[in-house]
Parts: C-alpha cells; sequence; structure tokens
C-alpha cells in the first residue's frame, strides 16, 4: 500500500519520459535523468488496514497496492487548483505547468 501511494505521487508530481521532437529519442531512458521518488521524497505513510472480506474471491483476499494509485494524481491536482485557483490538466504537475496555468488564469481576467 505504501509502495502504492509512492508510485502514484512519483506519477503525479515527477515522472515524465521526455522525447526529442525531431528524432523521437527518449532523452531520459535511465533511472539517472528519470526521476522516480524514493524513500526520502515522500512523506511517512501510515496505512489503516479494515480487514473486511471480499465476496467470491478465493479466502476473501482483496488487492491493496493497486488502489492508491487511481486516485492520487488527480487529488494533487484538485488541492492546488483549490489552493491557487488554477487548473492543470496535464501530469505531472510540474511548478512549471502550475505557474503556465497560473498565467493563463490572470491571461484570462
Amino acid at each position: 500500500m505504501e509502495g502504492g501511494a509512492t508510485q502514484a505521487l512519483g506519477y503525479g508530481l515527477a515522472e515524465q519520459m521526455v522525447f526529442d521532437r525531431a528524432s523521437g529519442r527518449n532523452l531520459n531512458p535511465g533511472l539517472l535523468d528519470y526521476k522516480i521518488p524514493s524513500a526520502l521524497d515522500v512523506p511517512r505513510i501510515k496505512s489503516v488496514i479494515v480487514e473486511v472480506p471480499a465476496q467470491g474471491t478465493v479466502y476473501g483476499a482483496r488487492g491493496v497496492g493497486e488502489p492508491p494509485i487511481v486516485a492520487t494524481a488527480a487529488a494533487i491536482a484538485n488541492a492546488v487548483d483549490d489552493a491557487v485557483g488554477a487548473r492543470v490538466t496535464q501530469l505531472p504537475l510540474t511548478p512549471e505547468r502550475v505557474l503556465a496555468a497560473l498565467r493563463q488564469r490572470q491571461a484570462r481576467s
């Protein structure tokens, strides 16, 4: 669960494949250039497990690693919009994209 939440934070805030427009070549193919969060990059995550067996599965098992990935990026985007009043619609939510959204909002005003 903590790994899924960490992966979701990376997806929403940092992970981005960069390509050369002319050649289509990936400019960040390795882990030195492709930013993924480490234990030092994420807040302490506390999982609260509520054991309710799933109906119709072996032993009542439920998947718990993938669900944090689904809504986290949208929650981050909504938090940014709530905090600064600018909607960012492309991931990851980099500072440059937030600034562009702020400038676009200002231009409309």
